[in-house]
């Protein structure tokens, strides 16, 4: 008599609690979430058991893609104290926490329209009124009708018994999932140590779960599930390529095989993916190996900006902009050059980094074939502005210098360097600007990393005499060709055409990218640095008119900035062609400005 009495009680109590819930909603709002799934169909399913038990289920899609099950929503106060019965009672399991439904971005459940059946509290009792004593007599209660229960919640004790008897297949699994969702980062080997329960603890960190280390058999399901979707998703296959000697898993749900173009076997986007995947691949020894490095970190889908890390039997370059992210790497082996290079749209990275572990994870060179670089023939586009059929980055412009010291200090014409972003000399060897003096028209460059040139200037006392022969060193063609070239013409006055003598005029058949480089006497010694005729669009001198910069004013910028410069103690003979040319060439480097 006493149990129904306290059963009514407890109905009546929850009626008035729901009456009050429907003031509450109009305040802050919170929800106690009891679970979450990775398919909408799943969470469909879970949350029609749940409401068969409980009231107030409803279903939200998450901003991670999950979608989660709920009750609510509550006041805040109301549902921490609900979130405790219900724990109490085992209603709900015991990692349901409260959401504040930041993260929530749709409900989907109940769904609209439909007719939902969901339990509810039974209605309060009717006062009666007062009765007249009678007899007693035996009291006749119906049945209570049983109220369907939540589904069973399972404890740790059972999560982990359901976990021991898991295959080492099954374990590994787990370990190759929490390793695909970033959180696990040790070997496959179905152990579950210290670094995998730290993996599932932080996996159900991430959830907003408990974290246990030891995971609910829902919780290993969601994770398994998930993976593997991703995995179908993505389309990551095992290829293996016979022409290029590599076996790789790749995201053929992303790409798809487009052409050879050595070193490359190239597979472009699949569906507007925003993915592409090159294959490397060929013949080579150390040089090439750092010729390739230099190489890709042209290629206009390489960002210019991000780590790169080069040694003697390979390299890793990484680059990303606010539009793109893109990694490549490469390895040397038994004069094999192999590798990948990946790009993808930076909105992108978590799904890239998954990409990227599994590409890693999973290359393998074998046999001694690479691909042949006359597989296709190469067409004159290709040839003139193409490397592979991939789009090469240029800089903005391209000129001369010449190295001042022994430190790899370099000369350049201010011009040259003027509102450059980024400097670069020769194969991509970034620099900056230590001096720039506008009256001279000279600037002084500092390279990132210590350098030992071949050759550096050194610097004549004195100009020539008119008609005296010379000759310039430089980049004439930009980075069209890998050695400098020679220029010869005469000297022809010791000011320009104005008269002024903070210049000589030369004639000799240079172009614009010879600007910066050493001009030469017929001894070798730079008596000056090779400057543009003119700068005013107005007035165009006759071809073959150009200026210099006399190596006294080079001698004067390197000394304010405390650097020697070089000078022979003794006149110096006539050179040969051949040995001037070898001279030029020594001291002359590329300079190149990036925008």
């Amino acid at each position: 008599m006493q149990r129904i009495s306290g059963m009514v009680a407890a109905l009546v109590m929850a009626a008035m609690a729901m009456l009050w819930l429907g003031a509450a909603r109009a305040e802050a709002q919170v929800w106690i979430q009891i679970e979450a799934k990775n398919s909408r169909a799943a969470a469909e399913d879970r949350a029609r058991d749940w409401a068969m038990g409980l009231p107030d289920v409803s279903g939200h899609a998450l901003a991670s893609g999950w979608f989660a099950i709920a009750l609510g929503p509550y006041a805040a106060d109301e549902a921490a104290a609900r979130l405790s019965d219900l724990r109490a009672m085992g209603r709900v399991p015991g990692d349901s926490f409260i959401a504040d439904g930041r993260l929530y971005r749709g409900q989907f459940w109940p769904p609209a329209g439909a007719e939902v059946t969901t339990a509810s509290p039974e209605p309060e009792a009717a006062a009666a009124p007062p009765a007249t004593p009678q007899p007693v007599a035996p009291v006749v209660t119906s049945p209570v009708e049983a109220v369907p229960l939540a589904p069973p919640v399972e404890t740790l004790a059972e999560a982990r018994r359901a976990e021991a008897a898991l295959t080492r297949q099954e374990r590994m699994d787990i370990q190759r999932a929490l390793q695909w969702d970033g959180v696990y980062t040790a070997g496959i080997d179905g152990a579950f140590g210290p670094g995998t329960r730290g993996a599932i603890a932080a996996w159900q960190a991430g959830q907003g779960a408990e974290a246990t280390g030891v995971l609910l058999s829902d919780q290993r399901r969601a994770l398994i599930d998930g993976w593997q979707a991703d995995l179908a998703e993505l389309g990551l296959e095992i290829v293996r390529d016979e022409e290029a000697g590599i076996e790789i898993s790749l995201p053929l749900g992303l790409v798809v095989f487009d052409r050879y173009t050595p070193p490359f076997a190239q597979y472009a986007a699949r569906d507007d993916s925003g993915v592409q995947v090159w294959l490397i691949s060929q013949p080579g020894d150390q040089e090439a190996l750092y010729g390739l490095y230099d190489m890709i970190q042209s290629l206009a889908v390489m960002p210019s900006e991000g780590p790169r890390n080069r040694h003697p039997r390979g390299f890793e370059i990484a680059g990303r902009t606010a539009d793109v992210e893109a990694h490549a790497q490469a390895e040397l082996t038994r004069g094999a050059i192999r590798g990948f290079l990946i790009t993808a749209r930076t909105a992108d990275s978590a799904r890239t980094t998954r990409v990227l572990q599994a590409m890693k994870s999973s290359f393998r060179p074998f046999g001694d074939r690479v691909l042949d670089p006359g597989l296709v023939p190469l067409d004159e586009a290709t040839r003139a502005g193409l490397l592979a059929g991939v789009e090469v980055r240029r800089p903005a412009r391209s000129a001369s210098g010449f190295y001042a010291d022994a430190q790899g200090h370099v000369l350049t014409a201010a011009a040259n360097v003027e509102g450059c972003a980024r400097i670069t000399l020769d194969a991509g060897l970034e620099a900056s600007v230590l001096a720039a003096d506008t009256v001279s028209g000279l600037a002084i460059l500092r390279p990132a990393a210590a350098l030992s040139p071949l050759g550096h200037a050194e610097l004549a006392t004195r100009l020539p005499v008119p008609g005296t022969d010379v000759a310039v060193a430089g980049y004439s063609y930009g980075g069209d060709l890998p050695l400098p070239t020679m220029t010869f013409g005469r000297f022809e006055a010791a000011a320009d055409l104005t008269g002024a003598e903070t210049r000589a005029r030369l004639s000799l058949p240079a172009l614009a990218g010879d600007v910066g480089g050493p001009v030469l006497g017929a001894d070798g010694l730079v008596i000056g640095l090779l400057q543009p005729a003119s700068v005013d669009p107005a007035r165009i001198l006759p071809d073959g008119v150009f200026y210099l910069t006399p190596a006294t004013a080079i001698a004067t910028l390197l000394a304010e900035r405390g650097m020697a410069s070089t000078v022979p103690p003794a006149p110096i003979g006539l050179m040969s062609p051949e040995d001037l040319t070898a001279t030029g060439t020594a001291m002359t480097v590329q300079v190149a400005c990036w925008n």
